[in-house]
Order: structure tokens, then sequence, then C-alpha cells
């Protein structure tokens, strides 16, 4: 998958877009990535899928926790309420649940899959930069997850599968177009009123993060596990 030239040629007019810019190749990297392009030929293997499916349930549940730690971090009632609606995930939710249907698997055997090195790291990234700092830094940290699989949604294009095609329906659809936009109204909203310190941290936690969305693919790429 290649970028569009649209996004070559992003405009900064927000914080969130400087960002995007800032971290463009390695959104790259992650948009050629052999997990997706093998999705897109229908030829990655199952157990390759299988294992992200239950790694991506586990992120799920970790995202959502550190939405929690951002909750209590939020300065008024209103950021409390928008950041309320962020806790969960239905979109991926559900897919999961079909994933689950269509892989013979059940919640039960997910959840007794251990997280693998790549996937604790990159919720303790996102934890650290909910608790060490504030709703910004908490919300730079988790935007790339949302934001990346959306322009996957609008880049691949699925044949006919029995699994894949049904993984990539709600991303093709723009189902997480809402949630990246406000994910991007937080971060724009908090760097405009932050000092550079501040600014400085939001972007170091996205870049991260972004790093960790392309070490993500290429865990469940390998079936990363643990060494000893």
């Amino acid at each position: 998958m290649k970028v569009p030239s649209k996004e070559r040629r992003m405009a900064t007019e927000s914080f969130s877009a400087e960002l995007r810019q800032e971290a463009l190749p390695i959104w790259e990297a992650i948009f050629e990535h052999p997990f997706l392009a093998e999705i897109q030929a229908a030829t990655l293997p199952m157990e390759k899928f299988r294992y992200y499916v239950e790694q991506d349930y586990h992120y799920l549940a970790g995202f959502g926790q550190v939405v929690a730690t951002a909750l209590s971090k939020a300065p008024d009632s209103a950021t409390l309420r928008r950041l309320t609606r962020r806790i969960t995930t239905p979109v991926e939710r559900l897919l999961h649940g079909k994933m689950f249907d269509l892989l013979e698997m059940t919640e039960a055997e997910a959840e007794a899959v251990a997280l693998s090195p790549t996937n604790l790291a990159y919720i303790n990234h996102m934890q650290t930069a909910a608790s060490a700092g504030g709703v910004g830094e908490a919300a730079a940290a988790l935007l790339p997850c949302p934001w990346t699989y959306h322009e996957i949604g609008q880049l691949i294009d699925v044949p006919d599968h029995p699994v894949f095609t049904y993984w990539a329906a709600p991303y093709r659809d723009g189902l997480l177009e809402e949630s990246t936009a406000a994910w991007r109204e937080l971060v724009d909203e908090f760097a405009a009123k932050s000092g550079p310190a501040v600014r400085e941290a939001m972007r170091s936690a996205f870049i991260t993060s972004s790093r960790y969305e392309f070490m993500f693919w290429t865990m469940a790429y390998r079936m990363e596990d643990w060494p000893v």
C-alpha cells in the first residue's frame, strides 16, 4: 500500500497534523508492512493472523486502562465527558467477536494468552505517558492507533476472503474516522494551551506510539514470544 500524495503534502495547520507529518516515514513503513501486504494478497498464514487477534484483544484492554488514567487527569467536566466516550472501543470489540467466530476461538482462549514483549512495552509506554503527564500526553500517545488504522482502511484493498475481508471492512468503511477526529481534537486543544515542555512530551509520546504501531505489526508477523 502506498501513501496517497495528499498525505505527503499534508498542511501543518494543527499540532496533530504536524505530528502526522513528522511521523510520515514511520507511517509509510506501516502502510507497506508485509503483514498488511499479505492480508491484501490473502496469503498471510492464518496462525499469524490468530496471533495478531489475540494480542490486539489484550492491547484494546490496555488502551481502555490508559483512557481511564487520563480520566483522572481531566481538568474539567467537558473533558471528562469526552474521555468517557472514548474509554470503550465498540468497533474493535464487535470486530473481535466476529473474528473469534471465524477463527473458531473463544474470548476465554484469547484472555489466557500472555502479552508479548512488544505489546506489553507499548501498553506500558502509553500508561506512562498518561500517568506522568496529563490529558494531552495521554491523547498524543493513544492517537496513532485509531489514526493509522483509519488510514490503513482507506488504503487496503482485500479481495474476497473468509476472514480478512471481514477484518478490513470496519476500517474500509471509515468507522474509526470519528474516533480519530475526537483524539485529534483533544491533542490539538491541549497542545494549544500548553507550554513548550508539554508539547515536546506530547510529540515524543506520539512518535514513540507510532513506532510501536509498526513494531506491533512486526511482532504479529514474527509471532513474537518471550525468549526465556
